[in-house]
């Protein structure tokens, strides 16, 4: 998919945004072609207020002179616009690729709407078939919160084991949050609810990938155009 197209998915959800509104930013590749495009609304006069989901996000929305806040100051969000890493029919969601799924995950729940911008290559018939589901945990007690964690992915059928997310230099990823980062390799997510319980009960577990029920729309962009999708209640 072009970023061209990936950018008219932008486009479109920006047309949500209204003037004094409380916004989240997204964080990854799509949501970055968001915050250019609501950079530019900004430089001609749009009043908003924002609050970013990551370190890269707001150093972005700093470089384009966009207002930003914390969820101190602010006791809600009007709408937060983020990408996703897989998208099912009911509109629940794998995020994490960027590792900043915990800061995502805060913001999208501070907010009244959260709408997704991404590619038609993120719509899955089941979570976890093609991208590997982010769990968030604490450096200490790492090899603990493994054994936990294969405990868990056995029972619910994980076809994969788990990988510690590493960086280019051989060293360990690190959130924003001074975590690591578990990938977890499942081919299919038959009870993605169930399972969300399941990884918050193990100790080292600060958060995880699934987003369900939170987000309400997806503009996704594909050959055609951007197609709208709603989740239905």
């Amino acid at each position: 998919m072009s970023e061209a197209q990936k950018r008219e998915a932008a486009a479109r959800a920006l047309e949500e945004v209204k003037p004094g509104m409380r916004l989240g930013l997204g964080t990854g590749s799509t949501a970055r072609h968001f915050v250019d495009l609501l950079g530019a609304r900004v430089a001609e006069g749009l009043e908003v207020i924002c609050v970013p989901t990551s370190e890269a996000t707001a150093q972005q929305a700093r470089s384009l002179a966009i207002p930003l806040s914390d969820l101190d100051a602010l006791d809600y969000l009007d709408l937060t616009v983020d990408g996703a890493d897989e998208i099912d029919p009911a509109l629940n969601l794998i995020k994490g690729a960027g590792g900043a799924l915990l800061r995502e995950k805060i913001v999208a729940a501070a907010s009244r709407a959260m709408i997704v911008i991404a590619d038609q290559s993120k719509l899955v018939a089941a979570l976890g078939q093609v991208f590997p589901l982010p769990i968030e945990v604490n450096r200490f007690g790492l090899g603990a919160t493994r054994r936990a964690l294969a405990a868990v992915l056995a029972a619910h059928g994980a076809e994969g084991g788990l990988t510690l997310r590493g960086q280019a230099a051989g060293q360990p990823f690190v959130t924003d949050g001074g975590h690591f980062i578990l990938d977890a390799f499942f081919g299919r997510i038959s009870q993605p609810e169930a399972l969300s319980r399941d990884l918050l009960d193990v100790p080292g577990v600060v958060q995880h990938g699934l987003f369900l029920g939170m987000c309400s729309k997806a503009y996704v962009a594909t050959p055609n155009g951007v197609e709208r999708l709603l989740r239905n209640n």
